[in-house]
């Protein structure tokens, strides 16, 4: 399945066949290498809550898998952000900009390989977030991200979708030494990326909360 450049579509994450969150995306290129997409400052977001209104990271875990849960649409208010999903590999690579404009840092999210969807109307690649990621600064420094969240998780293999915690640290390894190689896509690729002007906020489509393309 193939995304033609400019078209909006939907990168979701999905929790044991419920969504998490959805990200109405720009597509920039779909190729050989793979999907690279850009969320413009002020797109129209959802995001799974709790019966409360509370986020999963507003609380424990051994409280959140208590709960009921409904999805709440807000907004992208970070910084623009180009995502690039690989065409080999259970990851992508984010690149945000600082607030003053340009590079800022990488950010790389241990998922598991996006499944595409296309109704006509709508489309999207649902991902498994596996919580765990990598920051990456412009020098190539690197340090763990949401280690804690994702320690606190795994205690509870009966509720977490993650079920092989030493095949997502091997992954977080294997493109941490990318990057500390300065291989593709951590070798200035896209850093200076600026998108088309025509570009506008898009809103949330209908369908954006179909059922998932994955368990």
């Amino acid at each position: 399945m193939h995304f033609e450049p400019g078209r909006l579509i939907l990168h979701r994450n999905v929790r044991r066949g419920r969504i998490g969150w959805v990200r109405p995306a720009r597509v920039v290129s779909d190729d050989e290498r793979g999907l690279l997409l850009w969320i413009a400052r002020g797109t129209p977001v959802a995001s799974e809550v709790a019966d409360d209104g509370r986020g999963m990271r507003m609380m424990p875990f051994t409280e959140w898998i208590t709960r009921s849960y409904r999805l709440a649409v807000g907004v992208w208010n970070g910084p623009p952000l180009l995502k690039f999903l690989p065409t080999e590999g259970a990851y992508s690579v984010w690149w945000f900009q600082a607030e003053a404009g340009g590079f800022a840092r990488w950010y790389v999210n241990l998922e598991e390989p996006g499944v595409r969807w296309d109704d006509g109307d709508v489309a999207g690649v649902d991902v498994v977030d596996q919580d765990l990621d990598v920051v990456i600064e412009p020098d190539r420094s690197w340090c763990w991200k949401d280690e804690d969240e994702f320690v606190e998780r795994l205690a509870f293999p009966e509720h977490y979708w993650v079920t092989d915690e030493a095949a997502v640290r091997a992954e977080g390894e294997r493109v941490i030494k990318m990057a500390e190689a300065g291989e593709f896509p951590f070798d200035g690729t896209w850093c200076d990326f600026v998108p088309d002007p025509t570009w506008t906020v898009p809103t949330l489509p209908v369908g954006w909360d179909r059922p998932p393309a994955r368990p």
